[in-house]
């Protein structure tokens, strides 16, 4: 048993491997249903073809990638940031292997077709119940932490990590209410459209808060430590905290114009997804600024290249989404590749992005290293994503709004110009784009991964000795 007088880095080590390998595993899935989406023959029996995969693939990237990412750097950060060993070790040790259970049993059960229908929730109950009891844990080893600090202040990334597992635990357990009727079966408890409400509540605050409050929390951490520089204004990081968790919950029915959600509950929903633009833009230009004085370091240091450019399609992601949610956008956006492209926007770019800076920050201190293997695997990583990402969403962008124009041309007597297999044909090249961004993100992670291995193997785990005076922990 180690000593209260270090920090408990195997966990945040176990989590910071998973997050490479579930990366590569997330994107190789995302990688070959976007091959399907091109050469059909490769919808493979009952298990692997699309509709069996996608919910896979998104399970994989956002609560195997991301997740793993989260609870890796939420630990690192909540023990720095107060000054303490984390408050239990073996809970914390169950937040890991319960989280892996989890992801072990997604993999077997969405190729099985055993779901719940619910985007971003397709678990069935028996793993719903799984994810509430490690939640739960994951509650008490951080707030826990949090409450034994030894630094007064509770620094903003603790607001925006606290935020997270919180929000996300109303949003599982309300959305995930359900009736089993047998082991691997369930119904919701809502009908209709207040179903619909419920469940794009949920997902797109799984955006908000799983995918964007949490990850703040790395990049309020990791930008100022690897920059070197303090946070550009603290002031601006608590009011863009405030605003951004209290708008966020308001904005999911923005996914559900022109359906039958009633008028004035699409409108809400837009209204805050416009207001929402404001502390995204305030969060982004406060991470940005953090480099005034250390721009040079760009040029030289790839790891912070990642995080910056992860701030730029943060903010590009921020302005899109709003703009998308005004009705007369989306009239033209809905169910076309735009969407796809936006969600990839913030997927790729700001949260991959973020987590692989703050990845390569922290594997070489938890294994007693200098810095990563090869600074140069880290640059020609950085740039196959970078193209990989702008590739992939610029061919979506083009290919929606070529979508949503056939869809809505009409002929003079009133009749529609396109039938729908021609505007399926119009997207084929631009798919085999989105193909090649995926497998330039995709071999980037590869990259990543022998990296990580060269850099664990020369290198020994370590636990940083917690400092004796906490005046100025972080």
């Amino acid at each position: 048993m180690e000593t209260q007088s270090t920090y408990n880095y195997k966990v945040v080590r176990q989590f910071s491997i998973m997050t490479v390998v579930w990366g590569i595993v997330g994107m190789l899935v995302g990688v070959i249903i976007a091959a399907q989406l091109v050469w059909p023959e490769l919808n493979f029996g009952p298990w692997f073809h699309y509709g069996r995969l996608r919910p896979l693939h998104t399970n994989a990237v956002i609560f195997a990638f991301g997740g793993c990412a989260l609870f890796a750097t939420s630990y690192y950060v909540v023990q720095r940031t107060c000054n303490v060993r984390l408050i239990s070790d073996k809970l914390a040790a169950f937040t890991f292997w319960g989280w892996q259970a989890v992801i072990v049993l997604a993999a077997i059960t969405l190729p099985l077709g055993l779901t719940a229908g619910k985007e971003y929730a397709e678990l069935e109950w028996p793993i719903d119940v799984l994810i509430t009891i490690v939640w739960v844990a994951y509650a008490i080893v951080f707030f826990g932490t949090l409450a034994i600090r030894k630094v007064k202040h509770i620094y903003v990334a603790n607001w925006f990590y606290g935020a997270f597992i919180l929000a996300v635990a109303l949003l599982h357990i309300v959305n995930s209410l359900a009736i089993p009727v047998s082991m691997w079966k369930s119904y919701s408890i809502y009908a209709g459209a207040v179903d619909a409400m419920v469940q794009w509540w949920y997902g797109h605050n799984a955006v908000g808060f799983f995918l964007t409050a949490a990850f703040l929390g790395m990049m309020y951490y990791f930008v100022p430590k690897q920059a070197g520089r303090p946070v550009y204004s603290y002031r601006l990081s608590v009011v863009h905290f405030w605003a951004l968790i209290f708008t966020y919950m308001w904005a999911g029915p923005h996914h559900l114009h022109y359906t039958a959600l009633p008028d004035w509950t699409q409108s809400l929903g837009m209204a805050f997804s416009l207001i929402l633009f404001a502390p995204s833009w305030g969060g982004m230009i406060n991470g940005i600024m953090t480099l005034s004085g250390a721009w040079h370091k760009l040029r030289t240091d790839p790891v912070l290249k990642f995080l910056v450019v992860s701030l730029s399609f943060y903010g590009m992601s921020t302005f899109e989404g709003p703009m998308m949610s005004i009705k007369t956008v989306n009239a033209l956006s809905h169910y076309t590749d735009w969407t796809v492209g936006h969600v990839h926007s913030g997927a790729l770019g700001w949260v991959a992005f973020i987590s692989i800076g703050s990845l390569y920050y922290l594997i070489p201190r938890l294994f007693g290293r200098d810095g990563m293997h090869s600074s140069k695997l880290i640059e020609a990583h950085f740039w196959l994503a970078t193209v990989g990402v702008v590739l992939y969403i610029a061919a979506l962008w083009i290919s929606g709004v070529m979508q949503g124009l056939m869809w809505r041309a009409l002929n003079a007597d009133g009749t529609l110009t396109y039938a729908f297999v021609e505007a399926v044909k119009a997207t084929y090249p631009y798919h085999f784009v989105r193909l090649l961004g995926g497998l330039l993100f995709l071999s980037g992670m590869l990259i990543m991964a022998y990296n990580t291995f060269r850099t664990v193997a020369a290198g020994r785990p370590v636990d940083a000795k917690i400092p004796a005076v906490a005046a100025h922990a972080h």
